[in-house]
C-alpha cells in the first residue's frame, strides 16, 4: 500500500478530494495532513473524514528538523502539496527527491513564483487578457514553481470572466486531474 502525506495550508478542497479519492483503494492511502495553520478548516475536514492531521510552525519546518522527523516515520511513497504556501526546506527535498509534488493554479512557467497564489494567480490572469489557463502539477525543487512538470490541464478564459469565474474552472481541474495524477505517480 503506497502511502500519501499532504501539506496544506488552507480550506482543504484539494486535500478532502485526494482523502476521499483514495479512501476505497487497495493501492494508495492518504495516512496524515499537515498544516502550517493551527486555523486550517482542512483540520476540520480531516477529523470529519478520521484523518491525521497536525500543525506545525515555522521553527518546526525551517529551522528544526522536526518536520522532516515527522515525515521519516511516516515514511511516504509521496508528498502532495495541496494549497500550501510556504517554500519547501531543501532537507525534506533532500531526503525525498522527486517525492515531492505540488499543483499550481496556472499553466507554469506564466504566472508563477512567490507571491503568487489562489485569487493573486487569477487576477493576474484575467488582468492580462489571458485566452486559457489552467493547472500545473509539478515536482517541487527549492525554486517556486520551478520543478519539471509532470501534467498540465487547460481551460479558456472568456473576456467576461471575473478571477472568481476563473477560480471556479481552476478548482473544477484540480477536483478532475489531481487525484488520477496523484494515483497514476504511485503506480
Amino acid at each position: 500500500m503506497k502511502r500519501v502525506v499532504i501539506f496544506a495550508s488552507g480550506s482543504g478542497t484539494n486535500a478532502e478530494n485526494l482523502i476521499r479519492f483514495f479512501q476505497n483503494s487497495d493501492n494508495a492511502s492518504v495516512i496524515q495532513v499537515l498544516t502550517n495553520n493551527p486555523r486550517a478548516k482542512v483540520l476540520d475536514r480531516c477529523k470529519k473524514l478520521k484523518t491525521s492531521a497536525l500543525s506545525f510552525n515555522k521553527i518546526a519546518f525551517t529551522e528544526t528538523e522536526d518536520v522532516l522527523n515527522i515525515l521519516k516515520c511516516a515514511n511516504p511513497d509521496l508528498i502532495v502539496l495541496a494549497g500550501f504556501l510556504w517554500k519547501f526546506p531543501e532537507n525534506i527535498l533532500n531526503h525525498f527527491p522527486n517525492k515531492v509534488i505540488n499543483v499550481h493554479p496556472a499553466l507554469l512557467p506564466k504566472f508563477g513564483g512567490k507571491g503568487m497564489y489562489g485569487m493573486h494567480v487569477h487576477n493576474a490572469v484575467v488582468h492580462e487578457k489571458e485566452i486559457e489557463t489552467g493547472i500545473t502539477i509539478h515536482y517541487v525543487n527549492e525554486h517556486y514553481d520551478e520543478g519539471a512538470i509532470i501534467f498540465q490541464g487547460k481551460c479558456k478564459v472568456l473576456a467576461t470572466d471575473s478571477a472568481e469565474d476563473v477560480a471556479d474552472k481552476i478548482h473544477k481541474l484540480e477536483m478532475e486531474h489531481f487525484p488520477k495524477i496523484v494515483e497514476k505517480l504511485l503506480s
